[in-house]
C-alpha cells in the first residue's frame, strides 16, 4: 500500500511533530510510505492508495489541513477544536472574509455575527465556542482519534463516518537521570518536580505554583523545572518571582527532542496537568510513564481514561491546589525515602 503522510516535523516545535518522527520509524516497515512536512512539497494523489493527514491546532498544520480538503483521506484528529488553527490560515493572513465564512459555516448567523464584531476588534475570537471542525471532518474519508472521549467529540460534532480509536503510542526512550541532573546542579538525591510543553496558564501552572511553595516549606530542598516554550501573554518569570520561588524553579524553556526526554528522565515527578481539554493525547505523559515516573494527570478529556494506579487524579475546581499539594508531598517524601535506602 502507498501511504502519504502529512504531518509537521522537528524541528517544528510541535508535540505532533514528534509523535510523528516516532510513528513513522514504525510505520516504514509496513508500507510504502511517503513524507509530507511542509507545504514546499508537490503532492501528486494519483501515485497514492490513501492520504494520512495529522491534524493540530496550529499553524505548523495550516498545510496539512489545506491539502486535505483538496484531496480528502483519512484524518488523525488530535485535538476536537480547530479555531486558532483557521485564524491562524484566515486573519493572519489579512483574510477576514474567509474568516467570516468559515465561522458562518460552522456555527450560523449567530457565529457570523460575532465574527463581525472580532473584526472590528471589539471582541476576541471565539475560540472554545467555535471549534471549526465542521469543513474538515464532512470532506474526510475517515477519522482516526486517540481515545473514546475524541471519538464522542467527534460524534457530538455530527461526523457519521468510519472512526477508530487507536490509542496513542507509548515509547520507552532512553534518559540519562543522573547526567541530566548534573547538567542542572543537582545531586541524586534532590527531589525533582518537572512540568513539560508550552507554558500556558491550560497546564494549572499558577495552581501547580502555589501547591509547590507550600511544599518548599515542608522540603525546602526540592526543586522544580519547567521546560517548554512560554507564552508570550503569561508571565511565569514574574509568578515565580512573586511567590518567592525563584531559587526553587526554573524555567528551562523549549529544548529539542533529546533533552526533553532527558530532563523527563532526570524528574521525580511530573505534573501533565490541563483544564480545560480539547481532546488532545499527550506525548509527555506516555513518555513520563515509560520512564517510570510518578505522573499526575488532570481528571478530565482523555487523562480520565488512564487506569487509577497508572498515574494519580486530580479533579479540576474547588480543593484542586490542595490535592495537588497532598500528592506532591506525598510522592516527594516517596522518592526521598527510596533514595536514601538506595
Amino acid at each position: 500500500m502507498r501511504v502519504a503522510f502529512f504531518s509537521p516535523l522537528p524541528p517544528a516545535r510541535s508535540g505532533i511533530a514528534d509523535y510523528s518522527e516516532a510513528l513513522i520509524g514504525s510505520l516504514k516497515p509496513l508500507v510504502d510510505l511517503e513524507i509530507f512536512s511542509g507545504p514546499h512539497q508537490t503532492f501528486d494523489p494519483s501515485r497514492f492508495d490513501i492520504a494520512l493527514y495529522h491534524v493540530g491546532n496550529n499553524g505548523y498544520h495550516g498545510y496539512v489541513y489545506e491539502t486535505a480538503l483538496r484531496h480528502p483521506g483519512v484524518v488523525v484528529m488530535h485535538e476536537s477544536n480547530l479555531h486558532h488553527l483557521i485564524a491562524d490560515l484566515t486573519i493572519k493572513r489579512g483574510d477576514w472574509d474567509a474568516y467570516l465564512r468559515e465561522c458562518e459555516f460552522e456555527g450560523g448567523a449567530a457565529a457570523r455575527e460575532f465574527a463581525e464584531r472580532v473584526r472590528k476588534l471589539e471582541v476576541g475570537p471565539d475560540y472554545d465556542g467555535v471549534p471549526m471542525t465542521r469543513r474538515i471532518l464532512e470532506s474526510a474519508r475517515g477519522v482516526v482519534v486517540h481515545s473514546r472521549f475524541m471519538r464522542e467529540e467527534m460524534r457530538s460534532a455530527k461526523y457519521t463516518g468510519p472512526c477508530a480509536v487507536i490509542p496513542h503510542g507509548a515509547w520507552i526512550p532512553q534518559a540519562d537521570r543522573n547526567g541530566f541532573r548534573h547538567k542542572l546542579g543537582l545531586d541524586e538525591l534532590t527531589p525533582l518536580v518537572g512540568v513539560f510543553g508550552f507554558l500556558k496558564p491550560y497546564k494549572r501552572i499558577a495552581e501547580s505554583l502555589r501547591a509547590f511553595r507550600r511544599l518548599v516549606r515542608l522540603v525546602p530542598n526540592v526543586k522544580m523545572i519547567l521546560v517548554g516554550e512560554p507564552h508570550p501573554e503569561f508571565p511565569i518569570e514574574s509568578m515565580i518571582r512573586s511567590m518567592g520561588l525563584s531559587a526553587s524553579v526554573r524555567v528551562l524553556g523549549f529544548a529539542p527532542i533529546e533533552d526533553f526526554v532527558g530532563y523527563l528522565g532526570a524528574c521525580d515527578v511530573v505534573l501533565n496537568l490541563r483544564y480545560p481539554t480539547v481532546g488532545e493525547s499527550s506525548g509527555t505523559l506516555l513518555r513520563s510513564l515509560g520512564l517510570g515516573k510518578a505522573v499526575m494527570v488532570s481528571e478530565i478529556g482523555s487523562f480520565a481514561e488512564f487506569p487509577d494506579d497508572v498515574c494519580l487524579k486530580v479533579p479540576v475546581g474547588p480543593g484542586e491546589e490542595d490535592l495537588i499539594f497532598e500528592y506532591l508531598n506525598l510522592l516527594v517524601s516517596r522518592a526521598r525515602r527510596v533514595g536514601r535506602a538506595s
